[in-house]
């Protein structure tokens, strides 16, 4: 009987497999498709290298050692930090303004919404009368006003989650920023009181770990998937693919028992602990017999789908020579692509020389009809939401992929800590059995290597060698 099995080979999966490894534990990896990586795609074709997924990481503490303990300390890229921000506003794109002064100098917001944003995020906020919970739309037109939140935060909710502010919950998509309000009356004296809360950073960092700054993204030489492969190379064959799940229940004497559908035929596996860490979406059936209440409540969880549109251009077809990290566009401008990533700016050497590549994100929460176009319209549409905002009119493109998710981001819809709760208040009949996903807390790559090491913490626990940190982790 193993240690630990662990369903789903996305960066979850695999940095909770790679640390419970590396406590010479006894695991087994399973993943449905012929690879690693989940929603990590990385692609190259001649000089051309790009992204199909997630485009970049913030670096976090757990991410950077993860990728240095599996060797790739020297693969390491980052991006200028201080590359602008833009929102296309009116026919023009406005940087972000990610300071006091260049908040009070911006032409995104009018005098009247700077105002309004400034003693909003003093604290002198009007009270949620309804004691309900809020939107994000609800939370942001209360604290910081409605310009705010429909030039700003509605177009970053479409970056992050491809959602819409009027369904996600504010509490459960902004947790830090909701509590920064609720701790100090305003988002201003909130920050004030958290950071001289906050307990003197360790001086201490492993030399082979990179510093890094706020606000810098990183990837890898190769790509991001770089990171799983660097992973799935360590597990060796602990790691199995084109192994799909089939149904899984308690075992008679304890533990569980896993029945899989695998190119060698099914296949039993018996495991004293679980980790879940496939999406909502697949987890709600897998569980409808163990636990119907989970079951029900992650069935809830609702996943729209989004386009990952490739497009490389010459420098002639270029409006201005780009330099900034990309452009997010508001859904009352006119604009059906959620945003555009200056992917070849980010991190340079990914195209020819005199090309540029521009990753481009469409769909979502707001515009869940996509998934109906096909690839030539679905590129059609892009280019020509581009020749607004960045493109030379009477260019062409040099499509390199389009790859629509049918199922793409959780979206933290209001209730969602509800269903969350009713999840794992049904499996606390079944110890050792752990989710571990991003529909959890957090969709960022950084969150599913926390999240996973501290799944490792509590699996590790449960197993009865306890690691140094382990009684610091939450279940």
């Amino acid at each position: 009987m193993l240690d630990t099995l662990i369903v789903g080979a996305g960066i979850s999966g695999l940095s909770t497999a790679y640390r419970l490894h590396e406590k010479q534990r006894d695991i087994l990896v399973a993943e449905k498709r012929d690879r690693a990586g989940g929603n990590i795609i990385s692609q190259q074709r001649g000089d051309f290298l790009w992204e199909e997924g997630p485009n970049s990481f913030s670096p976090n503490p757990q991410l950077l050692k993860l990728a240095v303990d599996v060797g790739l300390k020297d693969e390491f890229v980052f991006a200028d930090r201080n590359l602008p921000r833009y929102i296309y506003w009116q026919g023009k794109l406005h940087t972000v303004p990610m300071s006091p002064p260049a908040a009070v100098t911006t032409q995104l917001l009018s005098p009247v919404g700077k105002l309004r944003a400034l003693t909003g995020a003093l604290g002198f906020v009007p009270a949620n009368v309804t004691g309900q919970e809020e939107t994000v739309a609800d939370f942001f037109n209360r604290h910081l006003g409605q310009e705010v939140t429909q030039r700003l935060v509605a177009p970053f909710v479409s970056g992050v989650y491809a959602g819409d502010v009027h369904q996600l919950s504010a509490q459960a998509a902004f947790a830090r920023v909701t509590k920064l309000a609720e701790q100090g009356g305003g988002l201003i004296p909130g920050a004030m009181l958290s950071r001289n809360q906050k307990s003197k950073p360790s001086s201490q960092q492993h030399q082979d770990i990179p510093k890094t700054k706020p606000g810098e993204l990183g990837s890898f030489r190769e790509g991001l998937e770089m990171l799983p492969r660097a992973i799935v190379s360590q597990l060796g064959d602990r790691a199995k693919f084109n192994w799909e799940l089939k149904s899984i229940s308690p075992h008679p004497d304890q533990g569980y028992i896993a029945y899989f559908s695998t190119p060698d035929g099914d296949q039993k596996v018996e495991a004293h602990s679980v980790v879940l860490t496939t999406p909502a979406h697949v987890t709600g059936p897998l569980l409808q017999n163990l636990a119907p209440q989970a079951s029900a409540a992650l069935q809830e969880i609702p996943y729209p789908p989004v386009a990952c549109v490739v497009l490389a251009y010459p420098d002639q077809a270029l409006r201005f020579p780009l330099k900034g990290f990309g452009n997010l566009n508001p859904r009352s401008q006119g604009i059906r692509t959620l945003g555009t990533i200056w992917a070849s700016t980010l991190f340079s050497g990914r195209t020819p020389q005199g090309w540029h590549i521009l990753t481009n994100f469409i769909g979502g929460a707001t515009d869940p009809e996509i998934a109906q176009l096909s690839e030539d319209e679905i590129i059609q549409q892009v280019h020509q939401d581009l020749q607004q905002s960045i493109l030379k009119p009477d260019t062409q493109p040099k499509p390199l992929a389009v790859h629509l998710w049918p199922k793409a981001i959780p979206q933290y819809t209001l209730s969602h800590l509800d269903r969350l709760a009713r999840a794992r208040e049904a499996l606390q009949h079944f110890p050792g059995f752990f989710l571990c996903s991003n529909y959890l807390d957090g969709v960022a790559l950084g969150d599913c290597v926390r999240r996973g090491e501290e799944t490792t913490e509590a699996v590790l626990n449960y197993l009865g060698q306890q690691s140094p940190k382990a009684e610091n982790v939450r279940d």
